[in-house]
């Protein structure tokens, strides 16, 4: 971490002129808005930069604009909202086809959410035991315990059942603190045995699909802002991307040692480092 160079969002606006910008921890927590993010966003919109929303979120792109516009940020501030979620469903569309039969799905998920089950066509099934595949896409696991979880998933991970995890996240904001993610959720059922195809920072289909809808930049012209080392750092490194860590979301109370220690096991260290995301 001593590498990285301390910057303002200006600094970075004079180097790069297309931004891949994280949600959860960057722009907003798990409530609202952080202060002057919506700001900064229309601020690089004025300087005619590219700006992609890249969140590792099960849920649509266009739910999550809405919901973004819902908390006080202006749409103006972003060219696109790019989710784990509307990757995994163009993935899994094409793969799957449109004459594959209907499938059960058992999804975990956050607040009851079956958006991509549904709009792939699933059948929601409650027990894993009747499940013909396995969706992690969210995690309420702040009020329900990883063992439930577990329990939940082992009859599906005993016979091998195809699992999907759209949010990588080992973990979340909830409630002013962090929480065990849908990453962490998936993990227990490769703990259990079972096989996970994880879609999603720092997995490269999210980065293809955002390069793609920015007309294809130069690597060097793109940079990467989030708040996770594992994720976002780790993903803009496999794909050679720039990156800046920002110090709010879930490592704001991590020690320099602590970042040090994270960076190496990642293999992950940020070009750059920035206090919050704002104009400035």
């Amino acid at each position: 971490m001593t590498l990285a160079v301390s910057v303002g969002l200006h600094q970075l606006a004079l180097r790069y002129d297309t931004f891949f910008i994280d949600q959860f921890g960057v722009l907003r927590d798990d409530r609202s808005a952080y202060p002057g993010a919506n700001e900064a966003l229309l601020y690089l919109k004025s300087l005619g930069k590219t700006v992609i929303i890249l969140s590792n979120s099960g849920r649509s792109g266009v739910y999550n604009a809405q919901r973004f516009e819902g908390m006080g940020f202006d749409r103006a501030g972003f060219d696109h909202f790019v989710t784990s979620g509307d990757v995994a469903y163009d993935v899994l569309k094409r793969e799957n086809g449109a004459s594959a039969a209907p499938k059960n799905c058992l999804t975990i998920s956050s607040g009851g959410d079956r958006n991509l089950s549904d709009r792939l066509g699933y059948i929601a099934v409650a027990d894993a035991a009747h499940a013909d595949l396995v969706i992690v896409s969210g995690s309420d696991a702040e009020i329900v315990p990883l063992d439930v979880y577990r329990d939940m998933l082992r009859p599906a991970a005993m016979r091998n059942v195809a699992c999907y995890c759209t949010n990588p996240d080992r973990h979340k904001l909830a409630n002013g603190a962090t929480a065990p993610g849908a990453g962490s959720i998936a993990g227990l059922y490769e703990e259990l045995g079972g096989e996970v195809r994880w879609f999603g920072k720092p997995h490269p289909d999210i980065y293809e699909h955002a390069l793609s809808l920015a007309g294809r930049p130069r690597s060097g012209d793109v940079v990467c802002i989030g708040d996770s080392l594992e994720h976002d750092i780790a993903g803009a490194k496999s794909v050679g991307l720039a990156s800046c860590l920002v110090r709010t979301g879930i490592l704001s109370g991590a020690s320099a040692k602590d970042l040090e220690s994270l960076a190496a096991r990642y293999g992950a260290t940020p070009d750059f480092v920035m206090t919050e995301f704002k104009k400035g």
